[in-house]
């Protein structure tokens, strides 16, 4: 499990005051690019090393409370799924102050080729260095 933490700006919220439904996916999206980043991945050198990108193939995602400016967020990230070309990760967020899940959500990120951007299997050696042996 990989925690990431996020503080609610005004720029995210809508004009309720709270944060703005895309927003929570921004969230998201940079709590899994951290989540790499801390496994000692940049995107950037796995495209220029490796021609390797990730892209979103699917997403489903549910709303259960609203969160609010300035609130202190976490953004919990773990693998829910390792497939030949995708990892599915199950991410929630919660307030930092609380277990309450605010919103949660099941993401598949697909391995794209970065020559024909077409999906790939991810490379064994570099699936055992993201997230251990499949």
């Amino acid at each position: 499990m990989f925690v990431w933490p996020v503080r609610v700006y005004h720029e995210d919220t809508d004009g309720g005051g709270v944060v703005y439904y895309a927003n929570y996916l921004k969230f998201m999206e940079r709590a899994r690019t951290e989540w790499l980043r801390a496994r000692g991945f940049e995107q950037d050198v796995l495209l220029r090393d490796r021609r390797v990108l990730f892209a979103v193939r699917t997403l489903n995602m549910d709303y259960h409370r609203p969160a609010r400016f300035n609130d202190l967020l976490e953004v919990v990230s773990r693998i829910a799924e390792v497939g030949g070309a995708s990892l599915t990760f199950a991410q929630s967020i919660r307030r930092a102050d609380s277990t309450e899940v605010l919103c949660d959500a099941r993401v598949k990120v697909a391995c794209i080729d970065a020559e024909n951007f077409r999906a790939r299997r991810l490379p064994r050696q570099l699936m055992r260095e993201i997230v251990g042996d499949p």
